[in-house]
């Protein structure tokens, strides 16, 4: 139901506005003639839901990648029908998320440019800081550098910082008569120099396309420009990616038992292989230590074809499968092949400090730089809880993994909020002014510690159903 709610983007009025009265087409249904008919991954589809500032749906910013001409490119398109197109800090997030899976991938950049520029109440947190506004030009650079192709298409308004977004791009289509590329608009001219000019003539494609010369290819329709940007993609003779495996074998048992395979009590954990068995193909798994540090299970398998390490949770990561996981993240760096985790980690129990416990953090952290500095492609599912610092050793965000999913049963928080107790401990007379205190505390990490809350905020690359982890 989220889904369906957040694909109306701004609502059907704003689509109605949008498409009538500007003559634009939806977003979805640019994305429709750029893309492949063939399914594409959206990223984070709920990001900027329940937000302080307010609900914006898909946060204005449709991320995702999927296939030009059969090219694997990454898409960053504005949803003008979203508080009129202005740019949210959630939605600079987002896009500087698509941009990092951009660079990580060295995968090729398409921009559909339609917005209305900064959202100028909350400024403080889109210009200043480091990882702000100016962060999307600086890794548009890098990008280019690196030999990545770009290429923006201005479908709508492209005003003032925003307008270096498609002039850093190695090619530009504009569309007649709907998109605009200035630094300032027909109102802020009239209040600088009392000079009354429409917006397409102060920086309409025409003019952009025969006097300025800043874009490369004019359209007379979005049809047109979408055309015209395949056509591009089509001859940049780029495709950094190997080509698809041709058949593979699927899993012995369905996947639509995942559902009922997805942890819900987090104390305890359901024996991975289970989960294992519906992912991977024809349901071979080779494990690796299988008799040792048995609470992590550690393994090669294939996943439509390609070969994977898969590292996933079954249970507190000790000292013995701290240790197995360090050695077999190595492997697998050693010999270049992927590493799939899946994590479920055991919150933290509440026990005093032992020798046994030293050994168990200093195992952890072995498995931790091992996992930091291993140089494969590292894929991340939350299919349980994520707590504490078990979380990090299993590659969770601050980790920087390629790509980070979570299942909607998900739990991510330092600590799990059943682990507080909010009755008074025979014997202790002190606690009773504090009980309101941790039950506030309590209910705070129950509500931000679910997985919509993560999605929401970037914290993650979206939620995914169960069966359809295969896929992604």
């Amino acid at each position: 139901e989220l889904l369906e709610t957040v694909r109306k983007g701004g609502g059907e009025n704003s689509i109605l506005h949008h498409t009538q009265r500007n003559k634009k087409l939806f977003v979805r249904q640019r994305l429709r003639l750029l893309l492949d008919e063939e399914p594409f991954l959206e990223f984070s589809p709920l990001a900027g839901l329940n937000l302080p500032y307010g609900d914006v749906p898909a946060a204005g910013y449709l991320t995702g990648a999927g296939k030009i001409c059969g090219v694997w490119c990454v898409f960053m398109a504005n949803d003008a029908t979203v508080k009129g197109g202005s740019l949210y800090p959630i939605a600079l997030k987002k896009q500087l998320r698509a941009q990092e899976i951009a660079l990580q991938n060295r995968l090729l950049s398409v921009f559909l440019v339609d917005s209305g520029g900064a959202f100028l109440p909350l400024q403080s947190e889109l210009f200043p800081d480091k990882l702000h506004g100016g962060r999307t030009f600086y890794n548009e650079a890098l990008i280019s550098a690196m030999g990545i192709p770009q290429v923006a298409v201005v479908c709508g308004p492209c005003v003032a910082g925003g307008a270096y977004l498609p002039m850093m791009a190695e090619e530009i289509v504009m569309v007649d008569k709907i998109g605009t590329l200035f630094l300032a608009g027909p109102p802020l001219v009239k209040a600088a120099t009392g000079e009354s000019v429409s917006a397409e003539d102060l920086g309409g494609a025409k003019l952009h396309s025969e006097v300025s010369g800043c874009t490369d290819h004019f359209a007379p329709s979005e049809k047109e420009a979408y055309e015209c940007v395949r056509n591009i993609i089509s001859t940049l003779n780029y495709d950094p990616l190997p080509e698809e495996l041709g058949e593979f074998e699927s899993p012995l048992f369905s996947q639509d038992e995942l559902l009922g395979l997805a942890p819900r009590d987090y104390r305890c954990t359901l024996p991975v292989k289970l989960i294992l068995s519906r992912l991977v193909d024809g349901s071979r798994f080779q494990e690796f230590k299988a008799n040792y540090g048995t609470t992590l299970v550690t393994g090669f398998g294939h996943v439509e074809g390609y070969l994977v390490g898969i590292v996933a949770s079954n249970g507190e990561l000790s000292q013995d499968a701290s240790l197995k996981g360090s050695h077999f993240v190595q492997l697998c760096s050693q010999r270049s092949i992927p590493i799939l985790f899946f994590q479920n980690t055991a919150p933290p129990a509440a026990e005093p400090t032992s020798i046994s416990k030293v050994g168990q953090l200093k195992a952890q952290a072995s498995m931790m730089a091992a996992v930091a500095c291993a140089a494969v492609p590292k894929i991340t599912i939350v299919i349980g809880g994520c707590f504490g610092a078990d979380s990090y050793a299993m590659c969770g965000r601050s980790f920087s993994p390629n790509f980070l999913f979570l299942w909607p049963n998900a739990r991510v928080a330092l600590v799990d909020s059943r682990h507080f107790c909010t009755n008074p401990q025979a014997g202790d007379n002190n606690c009773t002014g504090d009980d309101w205190e941790l039950k506030h505390l309590r209910d705070k990490l129950e509500e931000e510690s679910s997985a919509f809350y993560s999605s929401a905020r970037l914290w993650d690359d979206g939620i995914i159903l169960p069966q359809n982890t295969r896929q992604v």
